[in-house]
């Protein structure tokens, strides 16, 4: 777990030997903290943890309060960042080995379980030599865990979670990459194919939400902000792959609502061509706002039928 000290973003990952470990073990809010709760796990450590940061406790004073209130704490292991930037740990003494734990700047790892306490160093040099954003890193110190033996037990789960660090009245929407693998042989290989793809389908996202973009009448739309959404969804549909035409689809929208019908036909009909379903989507969408009938008429003309 770590705060990226350029962004202010906040993030958890982690990988196990046990079923759904995202459910259990990661806890983080934008602007208030990250929390790790590990071993035998008290779940309760999560939500509390991130009261406590909230309420403007530090990361180590939060660790301490956690542990204080907690009879099991000897069963424990946990992991805390702060807004700041600050840790906390806390391993308890009836955790099962190999108990490991390696802080850096802004950065702490931990683990139980471990084939070794060198588990807990690859991680932290992996993510300190690491390049890429926050999210990018924390996987690289999972990748490099599981390399140097990581859970004894072998793997099962894994999990990435990151948010902002804009403290926010909406922190769900402060929320960066939020992906879970519950019950997989690789899990971290599925975590490495899903953050890309995940980042793919928040881009078509930003589109299909966005109002005036997408959703009532189109207007107040930035041309720079046109092209860079038009282009991302470019980015989005070669990330994603040729089996899944959702960005294209949306492309197809966006060029039709910017009157650009030559354009927005010409993928409509490659999409139609993949999955003809999708022509029934498009005239249905028609009367909902999304094209006028001048649009939908000269699109359906391209693709070779009418509506």
């Amino acid at each position: 777990m770590a705060r990226d000290a350029a962004t202010g973003h906040l993030g958890v990952g982690a990988q196990t030997h046990f079923f759904g470990v995202g459910t259990l073990l990661p806890w983080a809010e934008a602007g208030v903290g990250a929390v790790a709760t590990q071993a035998f796990v008290n779940v309760d450590h999560g939500p509390h943890g991130l009261d406590l940061l909230r309420a403007g406790m530090s990361a180590a004073t939060a660790v301490a309060a956690l542990v204080a209130d907690d009879p099991d704490s000897e069963y424990r292991q946990l992991g805390v960042v702060d807004a700041a930037g600050g840790l906390g740990t806390y391993t308890g003494t009836h955790c099962a080995p190999a108990v490991a734990s390696a802080s850096g700047h802004q950065v702490t790892v931990q683990g139980n379980m471990l084939a070794g306490t060198q588990v807990a160093e690859a991680a932290l040099a992996a993510y300190e030599a690491a390049k890429g954003d926050l999210a990018e890193r924390i996987l690289a110190g999972l990748m490099a865990a599981d390399a140097a033996g990581g859970d004894v037990r072998g793997a099962q789960s894994a999990v990435l979670r990151v948010v902002s660090g804009r403290r926010s009245a909406t922190p769900w929407n402060e929320v960066v990459v939020d992906l879970r693998v519950d019950d997989h042989p690789q899990p971290l290989t599925e975590l490495s194919r899903l953050l890309p793809r995940s980042r793919a389908f928040r881009a078509v996202g930003a589109v299909m939400f966005q109002r005036g973009l997408t959703l009532g009448p189109f207007t107040g739309v930035d041309p720079d902000e046109l092209t860079g959404r038009l282009d991302a969804l470019v980015s989005a549909a070669a990330t994603i792959g040729p089996d899944n035409r959702e960005a294209d689809f949306w492309r197809a929208i966006l060029l039709a609502r910017c009157g650009r019908h030559d354009e927005a036909g010409e993928v409509f009909a490659d999409v139609v061509a993949f999955r003809p379903g999708l022509l029934s989507l498009l005239e249905g969408l028609a009367p909902l706002g999304f094209l006028d009938g001048e649009a939908l008429s000269a699109i359906t003309s391209r693709i070779g039928t009418s509506s």
